[in-house]
């Protein structure tokens, strides 16, 4: 979320940083009882309580200096987050006169979600939350009343938003445009160390090995392997990893060489001034043959409610499989059992999916399942999932992504716009009476 930009002079460049730190996790808990205290707000027909307040204040200004960002004046840092918690407040109470609410499944799978964000489990992330003061009960709250907000806000916003394809096409034609959605290319690469006066029989010799090389390191994670730890050879080896570069940003000695590499794939030995390089490309992001693997897959979900447990939805997912196995109608069962209300009425069908499209664990069971089986069934943040794939395929998605990447840059930068027109406007709508 942007705040508005209100800022004087040079403290506008540290909005988003206190929008952040207003709405992140970075802080320790707000405060866990209230008593009888000051209001420093009302609004509509809540409060604000002061501990909230100076509670959120605190978190900021600790954010802010852990992060090295120079601080605000303080009356304006005060003052942003006092609307911020406004506006908060006002979305909340939009989201429960909806009906908006965020089960414990759902928060667990965020909370999950975020654990492994930061490399650890999730009761690493609580046992480090706790040992820096935080209640991991508050933290979650705190996680839940920003799930709702984003509910809220995405359920206002969202439809408000439309992108063109004459807006597309101006995009990719621009300098801003042809630079982001240009070809991307994360890359390792080992340096054989070659002097530049070496005899034509020490270049061959280094020549003949590298060629070895990369022929036993073409399998796995062999190279990447080879690249953290060299094995002791007849030579030193030097190189790493040089994470995501454009093809404009590659150097020289590799520039002709990576794009014409298929994603895994390890070049031929490249000669350099240094010596003698093998470079893999890891993986490729836009560009022109961006070949991927799509998917045909349908499913059956069933979700745990009120009335049935989640192992009650697990055995009916096993029933509904057991009666698939014996020859029963996938479409009928479907649309006859399906909570997926949108697919159900396909029969289950969900088409052709590309990889990072399904939730991890879909996706992982889809990967593992053959063309024309059925899965056992699957547990997801959604629920139990039983699915077949139907068929697979390789396509070239270059220009399609290329325009989808464009058209996610564009409504991005619509969304923030409106996003922050609409917060505008519910302020200016709600009753807010400040008492400080």
């Amino acid at each position: 979320m942007h705040i508005e930009s209100t800022l004087p002079g040079r403290w506008w460049r540290t909005a988003a940083a206190i929008a952040l730190c207003c709405w992140g996790l970075v802080g320790g808990a707000a405060a866990q009882t209230r008593q009888l205290e000051r209001v420093v707000a009302i609004v509509d027909d809540d409060i604000i309580l002061a501990s909230e307040y100076q509670d959120r204040l605190r978190q900021v200004t600790e954010n802010l200096q852990r992060q090295q960002i120079e601080m605000p004046p303080q009356e304006v840092l005060a003052r942003q987050v006092l609307d911020r918690l406004i506006l908060e407040r006002i979305q909340l109470r939009m989201g429960d006169r909806a009906g908006v609410r965020i089960s414990d499944e759902q928060l667990n799978e965020a909370l999950a979600n975020m654990a492994r964000q930061n490399g650890v489990t999730l009761e690493q992330f609580r046992a480090r939350l706790e040992s820096e003061g935080s209640s991991y009960a508050a933290v979650r709250e705190q996680v839940r009343q920003e799930m709702i907000l984003s509910r809220v806000q995405q359920g206002n916003v969202r439809s408000r938003v439309q992108v063109t394809e004459q807006e597309v096409d101006d995009y990719l034609a621009s300098e801003e445009g042809q630079k982001r959605t240009a070809a991307l290319y994360h890359i390792g690469h080992l340096l054989l160390p070659l002097a530049k006066d070496a005899t034509m029989e020490q270049e061959r010799a280094a020549m003949a090995y590298m060629e070895g090389l990369r022929s036993r390191l073409a399998t796995g994670d062999a190279f990447e392997r080879f690249m953290r730890a060299p094995e002791k050879t007849p030579y030193a080896f030097t190189g790493g990893d040089l994470g995501w570069r454009l093809a404009g940003d590659l150097p020289s000695v590799f520039l002709e060489a990576v794009p014409a590499l298929g994603t895994g794939a390890i070049s031929a030995p490249l000669r350099s001034a240094s010596g003698l390089h093998l470079v893999k490309l890891f993986e490729k992001r836009g560009g022109s043959g961006q070949m991927t693997q799509q998917t045909r897959v349908r499913h059956i979900l069933i979700k745990p409610s009120e009335v049935r447990s989640d192992a009650q939805a697990q055995q009916l997912a096993e029933q509904l499989r057991a009666r698939l196995l014996a020859g029963e109608d996938f479409a009928k069962l479907a649309r006859e059992f399906s909570e997926d209300i949108g697919s159900a009425r396909e029969g289950g069908e969900l088409g052709w999916t590309n990889p990072g499209q399904m939730v991890p664990e879909f996706e992982q069971a889809m990967n593992q399942t053959g063309a024309g089986e059925i899965s056992a069934p699957v547990r997801s943040s959604f629920g139990w999932h039983v699915l077949q794939v139907e068929e697979r395929r390789t396509q070239d998605l270059s220009d399609e992504m290329t325009r989808n990447q464009a058209r996610n840059i564009l409504f991005g930068q619509k969304y923030d716009d409106e996003l922050n027109t609409w917060l505008q406007k519910i302020r200016d709508e709600a009753f807010v009476e400040i008492k400080i």
